[in-house]
């Protein structure tokens, strides 16, 4: 009888285990397998939140199929309590595993409403946006000047826990216009204590959260600026006529100045640099205006001829060689092309066209030099309302 007894108590100890390991992997493939998601969808995790309200919110927007695993699922891998705040975009078919990794993994917001401030070189811009998790887009909702009255409706966006921020700098800008507007940024704290240096800024896009200091936000661009500077010095030409990373900088910022057209840069550096070997002034507009306005705001007017032949430090129609410091935060982009020019003969260029953005005409001699300046003038004379 005993005998029979111990017996079924074994079978049946038997049975719960290969339940219970059955069970076990039943519930690790369902948490590693294919979620029912059917489309995109932004996941709202709020300050002080947990997996119990996340796992509610998942199964209510139809993106898991158990709450139990999921929430079992976080603390078998020790990611419990890795949950960070923010809007998350969680996509089509996503797995528990992938969920779980989104909400923990960094804590950047990757969907919901973003406010983006714009510091451009002609002027500054709030942007409000939302992205729309089935396409990926963003849809504007608000749109203002900084230094005008905000619309009444920014204050809620702005006040909204899930809300992420973002400051985005021009290529170009100079330093004076980024700390004025910085000072704009009502989402920043503290002040700005010196001028940074001119091209010390890497123009790009800096999420930024409540409260953060603008000095360090300024810290955060020159370290930014000091890597892509670094990096591209190490990989430059052979024999450029730089004698410090500064005058590279330098030269970039021309660049930057000189063409927005991405294709061209290239172009742009080699004629600088060929004058530059060749002993001739570099006879480049936007130094001439750095040295009017100091980099503070844009000079809103033509240049006159008594600027042009002002001996200023510079004016490079007067003095040789680069100016002694760069006339703007030049991008990625233009440092490269500064320290890996294009190999050509060209000395001079001109504008193709009135638009900017057709770019230039480039030329080796000045016979093809002023063939090209006179196209460009024919255009100009045929110009409505001159």
């Amino acid at each position: 009888m005993w005998r029979n007894i111990a017996s079924n108590a074994l079978t049946f100890l038997v049975v719960v285990v290969f339940l219970f390991g059955g069970a076990l992997i039943w519930a690790q493939n369902e948490y590693s397998a294919s979620g029912p998601l059917d489309a995109p969808i932004c996941l709202q995790v709020a300050r002080g939140s947990n997996f119990n309200r996340v796992s509610q919110d998942l199964e209510e927007q139809g993106a898991i199929s158990s709450g139990v695993i999921f929430r079992l699922g976080a603390d078998y891998t020790e990611k419990s309590g890795q949950l960070k705040a923010g809007s998350y975009l969680v996509p089509e078919r996503a797995s528990m595993t992938e969920i779980t990794d989104i909400v923990t993994k960094g804590g950047a917001s990757t969907c919901g409403t973003e406010v983006v401030y714009r510091i451009g070189v002609n002027s500054a811009l709030v942007q409000v946006r939302e992205l729309d998790p089935a396409d990926g887009r963003y849809t504007e909702v608000l749109e203002f000047n900084p230094a005008e009255p905000a619309p009444s409706e920014y204050a809620a966006f702005r006040d909204d826990m899930s809300t992420r921020f973002r400051v985005s700098l021009a290529e170009g800008v100079t330093s004076w216009q980024v700390v004025q507007e910085l000072g704009q940024v009502d989402v920043l704290d503290g002040e700005v204590a010196n001028l940074p240096v001119e091209g010390s800024l890497a123009p790009d896009s800096y999420e930024v959260t409540k409260g953060d200091g603008r000095g360090a936000l300024i810290e955060r661009m020159q370290m930014a600026q000091q890597v892509i500077l670094d990096n591209a010095w190490e990989n430059r030409a052979e024999g450029l006529p730089y004698e410090n990373k500064n005058e590279a900088l330098t030269m970039a910022s021309i660049v930057e100045k000189e063409t927005g057209n991405a294709e061209e840069r290239f172009l742009v550096a080699s004629v600088f640099v060929n004058r530059l070997e060749r002993g001739m002034r570099l006879q480049t507009d936007p130094t001439v205006i750095y040295g009017i306005t100091n980099g503070q705001g844009v000079l809103g007017r033509g240049i006159r001829q008594s600027e042009l032949r002002a001996e200023t430090p510079y004016n490079t129609y007067v003095i040789a060689g680069l100016p002694p410091t760069p006339i703007a935060n030049p991008g990625r982009a233009a440092i490269e092309a500064a320290l890996n020019p294009a190999e050509s003969d060209f000395i001079y260029f001109v504008a193709k066209t009135l638009n900017p953005a057709d770019g230039h005409n480039f030329a080796a001699t000045l016979d093809e030099h002023n063939s090209n300046v006179a196209a460009y003038r024919k255009l100009e004379a045929a110009r409505p309302n001159q």
